[in-house]
């Protein structure tokens, strides 16, 4: 058993194979970056395809750009900037950024493959944030979790939106941002070359 499926009821044959594969980070991360390269690469770019598209990867950059100044990684709860809005504001930039990709990239046959990719493994890392969160700030989380939803934002509290402790050091830092960003440009670029 992984450290993220530790606390879980243990499972045996398939389950257990399944479970850990849907619960393991790098393969979520790495496949990701998988989706989105090929996304570009087998892409056949249209106009209206990259006006939808477009915006959607650069809403899903500059969340997730936004949302790791704010991370101080078990030691202080996020609970403003986009994390007023919504638990798991780097989830929800990584959907619309694989979003954007593959509607810009105008292949359609690909929706099922990133459909499946998204059920496959956001509901377990969500739940892996949310249980290890509890754990480390029990009844702040608690608190601070039933009043933001865990991916589609809410609007109520606003004014805690540009408001604590952002940093563009840990942005930098976080999950290596910077070379995220270069990947996503990259391949935006290589698909943006594409059009017609």
């Amino acid at each position: 058993m992984s450290a993220r499926t530790q606390d879980l009821p243990p499972l045996r044959g398939c389950k257990h194979i399944i479970r850990e594969l849907r619960y393991h980070e790098a393969s979520r991360q790495v496949l990701a970056f998988v989706l989105i390269a090929w996304f570009a690469f087998i892409s056949k770019p249209l106009w209206l395809s990259s006006l939808i598209g477009s915006p959607l990867i650069l809403i899903g950059t500059l969340l997730r750009l936004y949302a790791s100044g704010f991370i101080v990684k078990n030691k202080k709860l996020a609970t403003h900037g986009p994390y007023a809005l919504v638990r798991h504001p780097l989830y929800t930039g990584n959907i619309l950024i694989i979003s954007g990709f593959y509607i810009y990239s105008s292949i359609s046959w690909t929706l099922a493959l990133t459909a499946f990719f998204f059920w496959f493994y956001y509901p377990t890392a969500i739940e892996y944030e949310d249980r290890k969160l509890r754990t480390v700030f029990g009844a702040q989380w608690e608190q601070w979790s039933r009043k933001v939803p865990k991916l589609i934002p809410t609007f109520s509290n606003l004014e805690a939106v540009v408001t604590g402790d952002w940093s563009f050091a840990k942005s930098a830092h976080r999950n290596g941002e910077p070379l995220i960003v270069f990947f996503i440009i990259v391949c935006f670029s290589y698909m943006t070359w594409k059009l017609p």
